[in-house]
């Protein structure tokens, strides 16, 4: 599975979904036991690198704005459900954190920005098909600390000054 197919099952399930994250990674589980398992780890290790790479103070700070707060937890969250969004709002908020500004048509802060099960949907489907744990991905350990320039996330001037155009669309 290249990366085009993995943005392919991303879209298809949410648009299949109407956008909700939970059944989202209920279809995602649904295709994903059509393939075989070495495709689902695959597929795993996509989803993981990308994961591992929204691990962002910007991003942080995103879902901060997004969702009036965002502990650790959160932010994992926000992370899958990120990705759940697809290619281009993924790669765009990767690259821009501010440009969700523009990216999101709409967030739904009682629906939006929680994916949880998303990040489990490859674990999920491994099990369905094996009747055991995925394996190592073999990734580098993801980091420690958000890449970028530290920010106090309380800090509401701060937050307006690192995300100017998502902080008026969404706080302003």
């Amino acid at each position: 599975m290249d990366e085009t197919e993995f943005w392919e099952h991303i879209d298809s399930a949410r648009e299949a979904a109407e956008g909700d994250p939970e059944e989202q990674a209920d279809l995602l589980v649904e295709r994903l036991t059509q393939l075989d398992p070495d495709a689902v780890t695959v597929f795993a290790r996509h989803f993981e690198s990308r994961y591992n790479r929204a691990y962002q103070w910007d991003l942080w700070a995103a879902a901060w704005v997004l969702l009036d707060g965002a502990s650790d937890d959160a932010f994992d969250s926000f992370r899958c459900w990120l990705i759940g969004q697809g290619r281009e709002v993924f790669e765009g908020a990767a690259h821009d954190a501010d440009a969700l500004a523009e990216l999101l048509e709409d967030f739904d802060e009682e629906l939006d920005g929680e994916a949880d099960d998303l990040g489990f949907a490859a674990d999920e489907a491994y099990e369905q098909l094996t009747g055991t744990e995925l394996p190592d991905l073999g990734l580098p350990d993801p980091p420690g600390e958000p890449e970028g320039v530290p920010l106090d996330l309380e800090n509401d001037r701060a937050l307006a000054a690192r995300l100017p155009r998502l902080w008026e669309r969404f706080r302003g």
